[in-house]
C-alpha cells in the first residue's frame, strides 16, 4: 500500500532519470562535436578551408558543454554525482571559451595543444556521466 509520503519521491524519479539521460546525451554530443571540430580544423590548413564551419562548431560546443555543465550541477545538487563531476563539467564549459579565444592563426601554438586538453576534458565528462550518474535502482 502506498502512502502520500512516498508519492513525491516516486514522482521525482522520472525527472531525475531524465536529467541523468540529458547529462549523458549532452556529454556525448560534446564529444561528437569535438570530433567534427578536428575534421573542420584539418580542412583549414591545406586550402584555407571552411573557417565558418569551425567557428560555428565552437558555438555549438559552448552550448552543448554548457547544457552538460548545468545538468551536472543539478545532479550534484540532487546528490546523484560528485562535486568533482560537476566541477569538471563546469571547467570544460569555461575552457571552451578560452579555447575559442585562442582560435586565431597567430595563436595556433596554444590552440592546438589546447584542443587536445579539451578533448580529454569532454571525454572525461562523458565517462563520468555514464559511470557516476547512472540511475540507482
Amino acid at each position: 500500500m502506498s502512502t502520500t509520503a512516498d508519492a513525491p519521491a516516486r514522482a521525482g524519479a522520472p525527472a531525475a532519470s531524465g536529467l541523468v539521460r540529458a547529462f549523458q546525451v549532452f556529454a556525448a554530443l560534446s564529444v561528437v562535436n569535438v570530433l567534427v571540430q578536428f575534421i573542420s580544423a584539418g580542412q583549414l590548413f591545406p586550402n584555407g578551408g571552411p573557417e565558418e564551419v569551425h567557428a560555428a562548431g565552437a558555438i555549438v560546443l559552448h552550448v552543448l558543454s554548457g547544457l552538460a555543465a548545468i545538468a551536472a550541477v543539478l545532479l550534484w545538487r540532487q546528490g546523484r554525482v560528485s562535486i568533482a563531476t560537476a566541477a569538471l563539467a563546469a571547467i570544460v564549459f569555461a575552457y571552451t571559451f578560452l579555447q575559442a579565444y585562442w582560435g586565431g592563426y597567430s595563436s595556433l601554438w596554444i590552440h592546438v595543444p589546447g584542443a587536445m586538453l579539451l578533448t580529454v576534458g569532454v571525454v572525461w565528462v562523458l565517462f563520468a556521466s555514464l559511470r557516476r550518474a547512472a540511475p540507482r535502482a
